[in-house]
């Protein structure tokens, strides 16, 4: 039984702050250039002698898309010359091989995921290239064992290709659609019809896809209370497994493209909030459960599952079900994380080629957690994951006091406390429902490496 997603807006308003997302811990900010190729080889060599290998995991990056989204900060190539895919596909491949025979056969990939970019930009002769060089290295696991997920743009694909993508192996499907409203697509350049996504998900249901996923953004050019919850609406009679609402981060220092917003069609920051309550509001009354961050789940999907049975975890995606993995980075941008590491591949193609071109890795930086990393990240995914932190667990694995240790923390959270978004109890922690969408801030309490200069990053609600 789900907790009630309380929404208040004095404290959401207040604990509005620039914040990491904590995919990882420690953030990508932390990772550094000395970390090298030989650091990931060891890293990897280190996770095969462990006592129990982990099994694998992989995400790769497709950075191809045949147009510019306005607001996307994502790392990809606007082109319409398909022979750069194809050539990108070859050294992808290479970098397979390469990666492959770092890691012993008996481990088996349960987890698999294409982002990007625009992954079904590649065809799907080409995506099933790529399919055969990784079951070929890496050996994937029993079609029931294992959780492979695309992003698609509905406007690549028809259902007869959905169908095809299911042969291939992939089990689940994540459509962007961001917003139905014709306006607001055409102010930010992603302009796709209602009826297409309709015949996609159908399609992708017919299929026997275990789980179909859509994204949503708030915040957008052009977004009023009633346009969005038309949006809603029409997501909620689709009844995806799935449903991801991203709170759009507007800094067109940063992100080029979204300098080509005009500043006029923003809405204001308190349109945003309102447009955050809807959504909460009318997610939940539609059902869908409450997942953490962004992410809301029908309750029989198996994150919902997970969240409630304790075994929720969280990697560079989002929210998983899966048990911890060795994740592979594969492709450029592409970010892993082997054992006690993390790891980045470079992020210009000239570079990524050149080093393959060598039979180098594209590894160009990284980090390896220290023991106060590792506790770190245990407690914060203890928050994020299962709302609630159990000293005595903790003190148990790490051999540390925890009130001792994290006593500045602690006091961090003490306002938080006053507020009602946690109970600070003598051995835990507990995330109340009005705490749950202010998990980030609570994260910050335990980030040993969070400076003033916090701009680098999205407000955390």
């Amino acid at each position: 039984m789900q907790d009630e997603l309380l929404f208040n807006r004095p404290l959401v308003e207040k604990y509005d702050r620039p914040g990491p997302r904590y995919t990882s811990y420690p953030t990508a900010p932390q990772f550094h250039t000395a970390f090298a190729e030989d650091d990931y080889r060891q890293a990897a060599e280190r996770s095969n002698r462990a006592a129990n290998p982990k099994p694998l995991s992989a995400y790769v990056h497709i950075p191809f898309c045949k147009s510019l989204c306005y607001y996307c900060a994502c790392n990809k190539i606007i082109t319409h010359n398909t022979e750069r895919a194809a050539e990108y596909l070859q050294w992808l491949k290479q970098e397979i091989r390469v990666q492959g025979a770092l890691f012993d056969a008996t481990r088996r990939m349960t987890q698999l995921h294409l982002g990007g970019g625009t992954p079904t930009y590649l065809s799907n002769a080409q995506l099933g290239e790529l399919m055969a060089a990784l079951d070929e290295a890496f050996h994937f696991a029993e079609p029931n064992e294992r959780e492979f997920s695309l992003e698609v743009d509905p406007r690549t694909v028809t259902p007869a290709q959905v169908h095809e993508l299911h042969a291939l192996g992939f089990n689940r499907l994540s459509f962007g659609v961001q917003d139905f409203d014709h306006a607001v697509q055409q102010a930010v350049n992603r302009v796709q019809s209602e009826e297409q996504v309709i015949e996609l998900v159908k399609a992708a249901r017919e299929a026997g896809f275990e789980s179909v996923s859509v994204d949503l953004i708030y915040g957008l050019p052009l977004q009023t209370v009633e346009s969005f919850d038309t949006t809603l609406a029409k997501i909620i009679a689709l009844r995806p497994d799935r449903i991801a609402a991203y709170s759009y981060a507007h800094l067109p220092k940063l992100f080029k493209a979204q300098q080509l917003i005009r500043p006029e069609d923003m809405p204001p920051p308190e349109r945003k909030l309102e447009l955050l309550e809807l959504t909460i509001r009318r997610l939940t009354a539609a059902g869908y459960v409450y997942i953490g961050m962004d992410h809301f789940a029908l309750p029989e999907d198996e994150l919902s599952l997970a969240r409630e049975n304790g075994t929720l975890q969280r990697n560079f995606q989002g929210y998983s079900t899966h048990a911890d993995c060795d994740m592979i980075g594969l492709g450029i941008t592409s970010i892993g994380k082997v054992g006690d590491t993390y790891s980045q591949n470079v992020k210009e193609t000239a570079q990524y080629q050149h080093r393959l071109d060598e039979g180098r890795l594209p590894v160009f930086r990284g980090y390896r957690l220290s023991d106060d990393d590792r506790l770190r990240r245990d407690v914060i995914n203890a928050l994020m994951c299962h709302g609630r932190v159990d000293f005595a667990a903790i003190e148990a694995q790490h051999g540390i006091e925890f009130r001792s240790y994290f006593a500045t923390a602690l006091k961090a959270l003490e306002e938080m406390a006053d507020d009602g978004l946690i109970v600070l109890r003598d051995g835990e922690v507990e995330v109340l429902p009005a705490g749950r969408l202010m998990m980030r801030n609570l994260a910050m309490a335990f980030d040993a490496y969070l400076t003033p200069q916090e701009n680098r990053y999205s407000r955390t609600v």
